[in-house]
């Protein structure tokens, strides 16, 4: 499996619009059928250059899906929110492969 990881700091002056968009943007992803879930989460660490970090976590279903995604989707889907905030998001892309997965029981 592989994860699609998208870092975002947003600027303060939008964020609040970002984060309205961005739990819309979610679904429209997961709706290319390349991806099984996603998780929105926040980095906790304070960024020198200010605003406010998120993580975007996308579980595709394997490379090819990925491969494909980044083909037929991802400069549509990233389009819109280049042309809402502009500069005042930074974004970085990582991709991460899950090697094992461990779990506690508690029985």
């Amino acid at each position: 499996m592989i994860i699609y990881n998208v870092t975002v700091n947003i600027d303060e002056s939008i964020h609040d619009d970002w984060l309205v968009w961005i739990k819309e943007h979610i679904p429209q992803v997961l709706a290319t059928g390349k991806f099984e879930k996603a998780t929105l989460t926040r980095v906790l660490v304070e960024e020198e250059m200010g605003g406010r970090t998120y993580s975007i976590q996308y579980r595709s279903y394997s490379r090819e899906a990925l491969e494909a995604y980044y083909r037929e989707d991802a400069e549509k889907l990233r389009s819109d929110g280049y042309k809402r905030f502009a500069d005042k998001v930074l974004a970085f892309r990582t991709e991460l492969e899950v090697l094992d997965e461990y779990t506690v029981n508690f029985t």
